[in-house]
């Protein structure tokens, strides 16, 4: 009689980046919430983060995290830009450290072009830079978002070492929060992303034109983010691999952009897609951007994070598994069910880390499932 062995999860096997220690592969992506005060995290930051980082995922990621004021998408965008925003993320972070042993990194943007709205539940439209929620955005080119938006200003030479001086600042301020990872933001039609896109950079000085000069920019805040954050400690990018709009940004250049994050250091790439242009055009459907992230992992040794509509415990493990990326984000999925990893454990054989004074919630059939904190 042979015995069948039974694999282990692939998704619930541990991963070491640096000094970060990870104990499965499912990771929460940064999620806006708009919902602070001047920049600063508010009680519904404790809570919010607070669930999630209950949730037995590998690594909790702070929200879309302005390092300039004008950078913020909203007014109620959360930002790290002077000692109260600092003060007010340290507040949130003591009370959920003081509970869970989740690593949390830190994702640290600019919005660029599409500053200056209004919350999403409200409309989102833009607000005149006169508006008392409003401001004067700026990009790489003055060119809207979208027809009949205030133009951005064009960042001058004081106005791009303004921008890369904020990110290396707010990296410095993470440092000392003691927080254990930065992603920078280069994703989704925002400031970085803008300056990679042909069709949102048409500068024609050395930051714009060919691939080389409008990857310039990017590169130089993730070395000014990198030789700020500490040498042991994780920082990753998260990039919109294609624009799905012709003449745009597409994966090729990705795959040469990642190359060249990898080449200064980058320890980890994010994978998703879209955001630059309301002419794009997303074939929307389960793991619809995994086939993106496969590419960059073909072309980097650096760990690469899968994202987008992973919402299946058998989807995410395959795609593990199988080698299309070292990792999965959950977003959307995890807001509906803060306790997807435990979900998944249960379904995988996995284990997952849970607080003790949940440990009694778990179902006789699932023997063994958590790990107590």
């Amino acid at each position: 009689m042979h015995r069948i062995s039974v694999p282990q999860s692939a998704l619930f096997q541990p991963l070491r980046i640096r000094n970060l220690e990870l104990a499965n592969r499912v990771v929460i992506a940064p999620m806006c919430q708009y919902s602070a005060e001047d920049g600063c995290m508010t009680d519904w930051h404790l809570i919010h983060l607070g669930q999630l980082a209950l949730s037995g995922a590998g690594l909790l990621t702070i929200e879309a995290t302005a390092v300039l004021p004008e950078g913020r998408i909203t007014y109620a965008d959360v930002g790290l830009w002077n000692d109260e925003t600092e003060a007010a993320i340290a507040r949130t972070l003591k009370s959920v450290r003081r509970w869970s042993e989740m690593p949390i990194a830190i994702q640290l943007a600019h919005a660029g072009r599409k500053a200056s709205t209004d919350l999403p539940w409200k409309g989102g439209r833009q607000f005149a830079p006169g508006d008392r929620h409003g401001w004067q955005a700026v990009a790489p080119s003055a060119i809207p978002f979208s027809d009949g938006e205030v133009a951005p200003a064009a960042l001058d030479t004081d106005g791009l070492r303004r921008v890369r001086d904020a990110f290396a600042a707010a990296a410095g301020r993470a440092a000392r929060l003691g927080l254990d990872a930065v992603q920078i933001h280069a994703a989704h039609g925002y400031l970085l992303h803008e300056f990679l896109s042909p069709l949102s950079n048409q500068r024609k000085d050395e930051y714009g034109g060919s691939l080389e000069n409008r990857m310039r920019f990017p590169l130089e805040i993730f070395e000014a983010v990198r030789n700020v954050f500490p040498a042991e400690k994780l920082v990753s990018v998260r990039v919109s691999a294609t624009d799905w709009v012709p003449g745009g940004w597409e994966i090729e250049q990705t795959i040469a952009f990642a190359r060249e994050l990898e080449r200064r250091g980058c320890d980890a790439i994010n994978v998703s897609s879209g955001g630059l242009s309301p002419a794009q055009r997303i074939p929307i459907g389960p793991s619809y951007q995994v086939p993106l992230a496969r590419a960059v992992k073909a072309a980097v040794r650096m760990p690469v994070v899968a994202v987008g509509l992973i919402t299946g415990f058998e989807q995410a493990e395959a795609i593990v598994g199988t080698g299309d990326a070292d990792l999965i984000a959950l977003a959307r999925t995890i807001l509906y069910n803060p306790r997807w990893p435990w979900h998944a454990a249960a379904e995988l054989g996995g284990k997952v880390r849970a607080p003790k004074q949940y440990l009694r919630s778990q179902p006789g059939r699932f023997k063994d499932l958590f790990e107590s904190e």
